[in-house]
């Protein structure tokens, strides 16, 4: 980030929701006043045009409504606007306005008005050229070397250059190879035409090669160009810079000397005349825009490069000289002479943020006071010093780790969301089998009592939910001072039908989990309204789900006991319908006036099942690895034997090629493939870790009904087991989890202090194997079986002394004690795949979104 700003002159902001490009903005003086002074243009992509000539009474003031001398509707999109000689009969500047399909020359008038704020301009059409193809861009100079005048030439979409004579049109010619339009420039000292191909290389092209080529009019081949009459269109010089090139621009140093500038996606290169290359510079960020210029220093030239973190950088020739932040992203940047002030840098965003700024700093009006000696009481300061760490101590046992605002509904977010589908799915580009994948609006609200500077608006849903939009920002116009950052949060249900729909019942199964609770059993018709088939009257107690995947889920509930069957194929795709169950059970006690209701579990806690998800992950995770391994092999081979046969090709004495073309072919085909199977894997890999925290959410509710852990508990095991919304080579799942239950064990479930003098390892790298993870999984249930209790509070280090229910054990110091406690682990929580469970409500929804 740049230490300087860029000192704010005058800015405006243009239009609603119009947008511009680098062709949209000129400064010249085309009204052709006395005094000479630039007037900035602006056309935009909606058809407007704006003249603007700032006047601000005093620095940083915004546009006035005299600052504006013309603003034009010119029905069509303008995609370039020059100012030069463009007429015949006068060496007066017009403005040439480029659309789409036509080409405008306007004579633009000044008027001065009565009163201060009366002065205006007046645009009136020259003439206008009719385009038969669509145009990208133009460029304009005095071609053929004709004194007094300027030719303009444009580019169109297809690859042809249109030459016109101020008000007729001369020629036509087509690019050779051309497959897209690139930037296009003119230079006046070789007379020749510049532009960057798809080929990622710069190309010259001489204007009088071009005029005497076979007209673009007659491109089908002739008997008389058979004979030799016409002339084919030959590239003058060319240079390949190896990427797309943004902008290229033409800088005389004098008349014997010029250079060529090309700014790339990465690098900006300065040429010479004949293509060679005078210097280049690789950029550490992604450019938007630049604007080379003469340097007061004799043979260097300064360069304005804008970027995409809102920076404006100024080189000469390779040298950072000034690095300066912006408000905006610039798009265009122009350099010019505004109301008698010389160098005033004018930028120009996509959405219309344009502003007049100029480089330097403001002096620091700040005086350190002066010192003022005194013999210091160090008696009294030890007392004050007591009494502050007794004051922080006790705040923060009484607000925890983050402090407690004085107003709380300074700031508030609140979530509706839609009780109806979308009448036209937003899913447009997603399929799930045979199912149609539904969408549903939801209307985030803000509320603030503070003055805001911006607010930025981030929601997140689970996956496989997709959001259209998931960042919002909102840039306030008032320009206050720096304050502090609040974050808020709000968390949302989504209705369970956008992913599950009414399905057949299931009688048979091989997950199946039993939820206990202490009321009579309720109806599922009244716990899934929206789910209930006309002609199944035994819903009363069954009732089928069906993912839009094509997993099927059921539920049973008992029609003598207290007890909810829950039951599936698949083990992971139990949590959602649990857990909803869950949440559905409470909203409906809660109506009713009952206070007491609880759910409860108490089946075996399905570690088997669950281990065989862990297992599966991270084969995935080890099998890309070992395929990334091999394509960077590959990928190295490739390149040498790439090497070697340009060795042969270069070489003068030609040599045999020893089957290096078919070794290279073969090693491509390899490459390829190594590359699809990369991403095969990948895509795998995402799939399986979202199985894997599926299953994660549903071992943390049943342990959470298991042992009826409080709220807080649960947030600590959801933050152990679910520390990672992505899932990466370089930080992974299981070495990420294993760190925090290994903490977990060395803290506040400890049984002794040799385990808290335990130090754990800093690095987390990718485990061997998965043996670790799973010992440690199970012996944290075994913890809390025996009376263990999760907290984070700083007295949670000590060595718990308490006598539990069932006794407590310490953590093994001998493999053969540690494989005894895991065998009885194992035999306590798995060999069973019908589970029963009991629980408070979790804090968790499955379909839950977050906004913040």
């Amino acid at each position: 980030m740049s230490l300087f700003k860029a000192r704010d002159w005058w800015s405006t902001i243009l239009g609603d929701k119009e947008e511009f490009d680098q062709g949209c903005l000129c400064l010249a003086n085309v009204d052709n006043s006395g005094n000479g002074q630039d007037k900035i243009i602006v056309g935009s992509f909606m058809g407007y045009l704006r003249i603007f000539s700032p006047h601000p009474a005093k620095t940083g003031d915004g546009a006035q409504a005299e600052d504006l001398l013309l603003e034009v509707d010119l029905r069509d999109p303008v995609l370039q606007v020059e100012v030069g000689k463009f007429v015949s009969g006068t060496e007066m500047l017009h403005l040439a306005v480029l659309h789409s399909r036509k080409l405008c020359v306007y004579s633009v008038s000044g008027t001065l008005g009565n009163v201060e704020h009366g002065n205006q301009c007046q645009m009136k059409l020259m003439y206008e050229h009719n385009l038969q193809r669509t145009a990208c861009n133009m460029t304009y100079g005095s071609f053929g070397g004709v004194k007094g005048r300027d030719l303009i030439c444009i580019q169109s979409m297809d690859g042809m250059l249109m030459v016109f004579e101020q008000e007729s049109y001369a020629f036509g010619r087509f690019l050779p190879g051309f497959l897209l339009p690139g930037p296009l420039a003119y230079s006046s000292r070789t007379d020749s035409f510049l532009t960057v191909s798809s080929c990622q290389q710069v190309e010259s092209y001489k204007y009088q090669v071009l005029a005497f080529a076979t007209d673009a009019d007659k491109r089908q081949e002739t008997e008389q160009q058979k004979l030799g009459s016409g002339k084919r269109l030959v590239v003058d010089w060319t240079l390949n810079i190896g990427e797309q090139a943004l902008d290229i621009c033409i800088v005389s140093f004098n008349q014997s000397a010029s250079s060529v500038f090309v700014l790339g996606e990465r690098n900006f290169f300065c040429l010479k005349d004949n293509g060679q290359i005078r210097f280049m510079k690789k950029l550490d960020w992604s450019p938007s825009c630049f604007l080379p210029y003469c340097s007061v220093s004799e043979g260097t030239i300064n360069t304005l490069i804008g970027n995409h973190n809102n920076m404006l950088h100024i080189y000469q020739d390779v040298t950072l000289k000034w690095a300066t932040q912006l408000p905006h992203i610039p798009v265009a940047v122009r350099v010019g002479c505004l109301h008698d002030l010389k160098g005033v840098i004018v930028t120009l965003s996509d959405d219309g943020h344009l502003q007049c700024s100029y480089l330097g700093t403001d002096p620091s009006l700040f005086q350190a006071p002066n010192v003022q000696s005194r013999e210091l009481n160090y008696d009294e300061l030890d007392v004050e010093m007591k009494e502050l760490q007794k004051i922080i101590k006790d705040v923060n046992k009484s607000q925890g780790v983050w402090p407690m605002t004085e107003r709380e509904d300074d700031l508030n977010v609140s979530v509706v969301v839609s009780p109806n589908f979308d009448s036209v799915s937003q899913a447009t580009d997603v399929e799930v089998g045979t199912d149609l994948v539904p969408s549903v609006t939801v209307k985030v609200t803000l509320q603030n009592r503070v003055i805001l500077q911006k607010a930025k608006l981030s929601v997140y849903v689970q996956p496989p939910l997709e959001l259209t939009c998931d960042q919002f920002t909102f840039q306030f116009m008032n320009r206050n001072p720096d304050g502090i950052p609040r974050v808020i949060q709000c968390k949302f249900r989504l209705p369970l039908k956008l992913i599950c729909l009414p399905g057949q019942p299931s009688k048979t199964a091989s997950h199946k989990i039993t939820i206990d609770t202490n009321k009579s059993p309720v109806s599922l018709l009244s716990l899934f309204p929206g789910f209930a088939s006309q002609s199944d009257d035994d819903q009363v107690n069954v009732m089928g789900f069906h993912f839009l995947g094509g997993a099927r889920i059921t539920v049973l509930a008992s029609k003598t006991s207290q007890r909810y069957r829950i039951q599936s194929e698949q083990f992971e795709d139990l949590w959602l319908i649990t857990n909803e169950l869950i949440l559905r059970l409470q909203e409906y006690f809660e109506k009713q006036g009952v206070k007491d209701f609880a759910c409860s579990f108490s089946g075996s806690i399905p570690l088997q099942e669950y281990f065989e998800l862990i297992d599966h992950h991270f084969e995935l995770r080890i099998n890309g690895e070992k395929l990334e391994e091999l394509l960077s092999e590959r990928a190295v081979q490739f390149r040498a034997i790439q090497r070697r046969l340009l060795a042969r090709f270069k070489d003068k004495t030609p040599a045999p090629l020893q089957h290096l073309d078919t070794l290279l072919d073969g090693t491509y085909k390899q490459v390829i493939a190594l590359a699809d199977a990369v991403e095969e894997n990948q895509g795998n890999l995402f799939q399986s870790f979202t199985r894997l925290k599926s299953a994660t959410h549903l071992v943390i509710l049943l342990i959470a009904l298991w042992q009826k852990l409080s709220a807080d508990q649960v947030a600590i095991l959801e933050a152990a087991f679910l520390p990672l919304q992505e899932d990466t080579q370089e930080l992974g799942w299981e070495e990420t989890v294993d760190a925090a239950i290994s903490h977990l064990l060395k803290t506040c479930l400890s049984k002794s202090s040799k385990e808290q003098a335990l130090n754990l390892n800093s690095q987390l790298n990718i485990p061997k194997d998965t043996s670790q993870l799973k010992k440690h999984i199970t012996l944290l249930c075994d913890r809390l079986a025996k009376g263990g209790r999760l907290c984070l509070s700083t007295d949670a280090a000590a060595p718990q002394t308490m006598v539990m229910p069932g006794g407590c054990t310490t953590i093994p110091e001998s493999d053969l004690e540690e494989r005894s406690v895991e065998q009885d682990s194992t035999e306590l929580f798995t060999n069973h795949r019908h589970l029963t469970a009991e629980t408070p409500r979790p804090e968790v929804s499955p379909l839950q979104g977050v906004s913040e």
